[in-house]
């Protein structure tokens, strides 16, 4: 009997919540929001680093603060799907679930790193 392997796609869409990027706006003005929205960026982005530097080093306990980090980072700049799946990391981690923790924890890089993008070229387009 043959077995067919089954190659699966690793890229995701990535959608932001534009409404709450507009809600940040006229709760802060542009220039406050775009502020708000570039250190936001920069602190994903370095969480996003020490979250997986954690995991491959053993440091749960770490890891886990910084995609609780993450969550409340992502969910302030309508980054829903990265707020999700770093809540998945963290369930994973309370489970004691090495294998699905070492999944969840590449999905949340490949998806971080595409919201990180999407958001930057929304930054990049003309008013």
């Amino acid at each position: 009997m043959a077995e067919q392997v089954a190659v699966l796609e690793r890229r995701e869409k990535v959608r932001l919540d534009t409404d709450r990027l507009v809600a940040l706006v006229r709760e802060l003005g542009a220039v406050e929001a775009e502020d708000m929205v570039s250190r936001s960026m920069e602190e994903l982005a370095v969480r996003l680093s020490f979250t997986e530097r954690q995991f491959r080093h053993g440091k749960r306990i770490e890891m886990r603060k910084s995609a609780r980090a993450l969550v409340g980072i992502a969910d302030q700049i309508g980054m829903n799907a990265v707020a999700r799946v770093a809540g998945d990391v963290i369930a994973c981690a309370d489970r004691g679930d090495e294998t699905a923790l070492a999944a969840v924890l590449a999905r949340l890089m490949r998806i971080g790193e595409g919201s990180l993008t999407a958001i930057w070229d929304l930054h990049d387009q003309p008013v």
